[in-house]
C-alpha cells in the first residue's frame, strides 16, 4: 500500500464497492447502479471496508458515495423490484432471519472510529435513508431526495432510524417524516438539519472531498477521541432499537396492509389500507 499523502491508491477488492485512498481520505463507492439496493452482502462489504479504514493509519476520514441514479433506494431481499425511488418488496421467506443478520452487520457501521461523510447525489429511500444516517455529515446534490417511507409500505422503520433520525433533526421533525412517509428534497433536508450542505450541480464530490480534507488535516487521535465522545452510546442505542424495529416489522409484514402497501408503492399509487 502506498502512502496516503501521495497519489490515489486502490484498496482491498470487494464485489460491490470500490475503495480508494488519497491524502488520508478513503472513498467508499457503492457500485450497484442504477439504484444501489442493499442486502446483507453489501452491508457486510461496507462494514469490512470501514474496519479496514479504522486499522489503516493512512486513513483519517471516509467519504461514502455511490454510482448510478440513487444514493441507495432501499433494501433488496431478492424481490427483483427495480423501482428507483422506493424500497423494494420484501420476500416473506426468511424475512426475520435475513433482516436480523443485516441489522447485526448494520450495527458494525456505527461502531467505526473515523468520521464518515455521505455524498448523496440522488434518492436515499427507506433503508437507504438509514444508511445515509450512519454518517457524521451529509452533503447532498440538488437531485437528492430523502424518504423514510415505511408507513406507505405498511411497515415499521428499520436500520436504527428510530434512534438516528430524532438525534439528527429532533423528535418532532422525525415524527412528522416517519408518520407521513413524505419525501423531502435537499433544501428541505438542509433546513431540518439532516443535510449539512447542498452542493451545486456537478460539485458534490469536490464538496465532500473538501470537507474531508478539512477534517483530515487535524490530529487524528484527537479527532477520533472527540468523535467518540460526540457519538457516545449511539451504536448501543441502535443495537437496542433494531431489536424492537425487527419485531415490529415482523408482525406488520404479515398484515394485509403490508401486502397492499408493497403493491401500492411498486405501482406508484396511494395504498388502500384497511387496518388489518
Amino acid at each position: 500500500m502506498s502512502n496516503g499523502k501521495s497519489g490515489t491508491t486502490a484498496q482491498n477488492k470487494y464485489a460491490d464497492i470500490e475503495v480508494t485512498l488519497k491524502d488520508f481520505v478513503a472513498v467508499i463507492e457503492i457500485q450497484r447502479p442504477p439504484y444501489n439496493f442493499f442486502d446483507l452482502s453489501l452491508i457486510q462489504q461496507i462494514a469490512d471496508a470501514l474496519d479496514h479504514a479504522d486499522n489503516n493509519p493512512e486513513c483519517r476520514v471516509v467519504v461514502l458515495t455511490s454510482a448510478g441514479t440513487a444514493f441507495c433506494a432501499g433494501a433488496n431481499f431478492g424481490s427483483g423490484q427495480t423501482d428507483g425511488d422506493q424500497s423494494p418488496e420484501f420476500t416473506e421467506d426468511g424475512f426475520q432471519n435475513t433482516t436480523g443478520k443485516l441489522y447485526s452487520e448494520a450495527i458494525r457501521l456505527f461502531r467505526n472510529k473515523k468520521p464518515i461523510i455521505a455524498a448523496i447525489h440522488g434518492p436515499a429511500i427507506g433503508g437507504g435513508f438509514g444508511l445515509a444516517c450512519v454518517a457524521d455529515f451529509r452533503i447532498a446534490s440538488p437531485k437528492a431526495r430523502f424518504a423514510a417511507n415505511f408507513v406507505k409500505l405498511g411497515l415499521h422503520q428499520g436500520f436504527g432510524i428510530s434512534v438516528t433520525l430524532p438525534r439528527l433533526i429532533g423528535h418532532q421533525n422525525a415524527a412528522r417524516l416517519l408518520l407521513s412517509g413524505r419525501r423531502i428534497n435537499a433544501e428541505e433536508a438542509r433546513s431540518l438539519g439532516l443535510v449539512d450542505e447542498v452542493a451545486a450541480e456537478g460539485e458534490l464530490h469536490s464538496a465532500a472531498i473538501k470537507l474531508a480534507a478539512e477534517l483530515a488535516e487535524n490530529a487524528p487521535l484527537a479527532m477520533q477521541s472527540v468523535r467518540a465522545t460526540m457519538r457516545q452510546g449511539l451504536a448501543d442505542a441502535v443495537a437496542n432499537a433494531t431489536v424492537h424495529e425487527l419485531a415490529e416489522q415482523q408482525w406488520l409484514r404479515a398484515t394485509e396492509d403490508a401486502y397492499e402497501g408493497i403493491r401500492a408503492v411498486s405501482e406508484r399509487r396511494p395504498g388502500h389500507f384497511k387496518g388489518k
